[in-house]
């Protein structure tokens, strides 16, 4: 029976997600029309931004739809001077080129108005504290994984990607105070306010608002608290079944889910194939840079050699992972390893 622990990569749609799609497929109208079936159609899409905006504490913001956060990034990097450090996503490296230090995992910010700062890494799940007035955040990691709200972060401008709380890929938002001027990377029949042209995708977007308001809920609830325990779990296995195994940034404000860690010697791509085999989705880096031969950037920052940063895997948990789950995983893993050492 197989384990999903790559939630960091992709989430399972929510059922609340699934449900509200379903039913917005059946909307037949344009967004963009006046009458009924377009005002229909348009009203699940400012339902969904409601949502959203309501979800990340920004009520009474712009919610701008795209595509994902790749697409969120572009539009609020577009035209901007801004900072950024090493380990940040691709999405913001494209625009911007890397110059903040990072020291033991956090990030240093001398001009956090000229400055993006990730809530929390992909990779090693650690989680930053975004100092106020910091110009943009991405927080697709974080958002549903911890507390975080607009309106006290301070932060200028935040985006995130629905599939990465249980919504449907393929939709994400850029979030930011009404009257802000974004440079508009997709330019057409002026969708958005003009911010990203193009139909909106409602069946998506609806399926992203469900999710968001779901995911708050779960956060709310506490039931990250049971996963942190399971991710405490399986290090702990884990260590007592290879002591040379190396955990990064262990004891280290992370999100609840996520280990990275390492096992000098047996390369990540390798391990990662192994447990497929033996019927667990784990990862060796954030998915978008997934089959591509190069040592982890974010590794390399946070001062870990080749040897190292080339050994290590992410486990991501979700909230319906069980024990059960964890310590198959943690028993195939060590079994792995132990024949690779009589090998």
């Amino acid at each position: 029976m197989r384990a999903y622990l790559d939630h960091n990569a992709t989430t399972p749609l929510r059922a609340e997600a699934r449900a509200v799609m379903i039913a917005a497929m059946d909307v037949v109208g344009n967004p963009s029309s006046v009458h009924a079936e377009g005002r229909a159609a348009k009203g699940i899409v400012e339902t969904a931004r409601a949502q959203i905006a309501d979800a990340v504490g920004a009520s009474g913001a712009d919610v701008v739809f795209t595509s994902g956060a790749t697409e969120a990034a572009a539009l609020a990097l577009a035209g901007r001077a801004l900072k950024a450090a090493p380990i940040e996503h691709d999405a913001v490296h494209a625009w911007i080129e890397p110059s903040l230090t990072v020291v033991d995992g956090a990030v240093e910010v001398d001009d956090p108005a000229a400055s993006t700062m990730q809530l929390a890494n992909s990779e090693t799940g650690i989680v930053q504290d975004l100092p106020q007035g910091l110009a943009v955040s991405d927080i697709t990691q974080g958002f549903g994984k911890v507390p975080f709200a607009f309106s006290w972060s301070g932060v200028g401008m935040v985006f995130l990607s629905a599939h990465k709380f249980g919504g449907p890929k393929g939709v994400g938002a850029l979030i930011f105070p009404q009257g802000t001027d974004v440079l508009a990377q997709i330019k057409g029949g002026g969708q958005e306010m003009g911010r990203r042209s193009g139909t909106e995708n409602v069946v998506a977007i609806a399926g992203m608002g469900a999710a968001a308001v779901a995911a708050q809920a779960d956060l709310a609830a506490g039931k990250w608290d049971r996963v942190a325990k399971l991710r405490n779990i399986l290090e702990t296995a884990i260590e007592d079944a290879e002591k040379s195994t190396i955990f990064i940034r262990k004891g280290f404000d992370r999100l609840p889910n996520t280990s990275c860690f390492s096992s000098p010697g047996w390369k990540g791509e390798t391990q990662v194939m192994a447990m497929d085999l033996a019927g667990f989705a784990v990862s060796a880096g954030s998915a978008c840079s997934s089959g591509k031969v190069k040592t982890s950037r974010v590794l390399q920052t946070l001062g870990l050699n080749d040897e190292v940063a080339s050994s290590a895997i992410r486990v991501s948990l979700g909230i319906d992972t069980t024990e059960d789950e964890v310590m198959r995983f943690v028993q195939a893993w060590s079994e792995k390893r132990a024949r690779r050492r009589a090998a």
